[in-house]
């Protein structure tokens, strides 16, 4: 961790104090936000990490990552437009350095909806193609029709009714590279994830590896918008980097191996439902029955070291297991199961409320 002390947070993001209000303002203590605000957790030379919160009321919900160029800064993720502010703020203790882009590794609202912040500040939202798709698809009312999920979400955060929806301008199919001859930083799309549109930041000088939500590192795996199947192939491609250091999209960083454990988490929830669930008839399953198959489930996968902080708890508020079942079931299957049919929507709800979405 590399620290800020007090006076220079309160001047060092160009603010021009009085000698008599920097002294007030010194006098005070220091509210919550900026404390966090003063904290900054330095990866590699240049190269700084910002773990959020999973709540929602959380300013800053996703993770952040911010590289210092020659001319120039790269944020990774938008976040929301509260953690937008926040992140600026704690780039702007440690250099006046314009922040040029802002990278969206998914399309996902605690990921992209401060874009418009960013272009406020001088900065460009990029992100690969796929997340235009799915913003197309999912943020209905940006593109005229029907509200999406920007209005469902602005209903409960403040900060997204004093800004507005800003998809990303500048895309990239394959990957797009920022190298100043000191740092170099790849955004490569390594296939279908957490969404259809997930795509990296991989900085080979450092071994660094910035995930977005293909990687968590804890039970915040939203399974809705993607695909598990293919999502194994892609932490395959992204295992292959051998990464010093992953910084995940929730939950603290890591280095290689958290990108096993999720591996293995999908696999073994594969190989049980497949071993399981699958003996199931779709439409002749009974919500109990389908229930205590899936604490069986729940349970072998919990009992596994390696893979058991990626399962929720049973009867949490945030419980996605149950939709996680539904999913593969429905991927291996290619029927849904009528005993999970409402689990789905639960678990979108359940995603949006601990991601401050709704």
């Amino acid at each position: 961790m590399c620290g800020t002390n007090r006076r220079e947070f309160l001047t060092g993001a160009g603010a021009f104090l009085s000698l008599a209000a920097e002294a007030k303002l010194l006098a005070q203590p220091m509210p919550a936000g900026m404390a966090e605000a003063a904290k900054e957790d330095l990866v590699a030379a240049d190269v700084c990490f910002h773990e959020g919160q999973v709540s929602d009321t959380a300013d800053a919900v996703c993770n952040n990552g911010w590289i210092m160029f020659e001319d120039y800064v790269l944020v990774i993720d938008a976040n929301f437009p509260a953690g937008a502010e926040l992140i600026i703020s704690k780039i702007r203790t440690m250099t006046s350095k314009p922040i040029r882009f802002a990278f969206d590794t998914h399309h996902h609202g605690d990921h992209a909806y401060g874009n418009q912040i960013y272009v406020e500040n001088g900065g460009v939202p990029v992100a690969h193609t796929g997340v235009i798709e799915e913003m197309k698809r999912y943020e209905t009312g940006y593109y005229g029709n029907q509200p999406g999920r920007w209005e469902a979400a602005m209903k409960e955060r403040v900060d997204l009714k004093t800004t507005k929806l800003k998809p990303p301008s500048v895309l990239f199919s394959k990957d797009l590279i920022f190298d100043d001859g000191k740092h170099r930083v790849e955004l490569m799309y390594l296939g279908v994830a957490h969404t259809h549109g997930d795509a990296v930041a991989w900085l080979p000088k450092e071994r660094i590896l910035f995930t977005g939500d293909m990687c968590v590192n804890g039970p915040y795996n939203y399974v809705g918008d993607g695909d598990v199947g293919k999502w194994v192939e892609t932490l395959e491609a992204a295992r292959k980097f051998d990464a010093r250091v992953v910084c995940t999209g929730h939950g603290p960083r890591s280095v290689a191996t958290v990108l096993d454990d999720q591996q293995a988490f999908f696999k073994l929830l594969r190989e049980q439902v497949g071993a399981v669930m699958t003996k199931i008839p779709a439409e002749q399953a009974k919500p109990e029955q389908a229930k205590a198959k899936i604490e069986s489930i729940r349970a072998a996968l919990k009992s596994n070291a390696q893979i058991a902080r990626f399962v929720s708890d049973s009867g949490s508020a945030d419980d996605g297991f149950p939709s996680q079942v539904a999913k593969v079931y429905e991927e291996l299957t290619g029927d849904k199961l009528v005993a999970l049919a409402r689990e789905p929507h639960l678990a979108r709800r359940a995603h949006a409320r601990s991601h401050g979405m709704v």
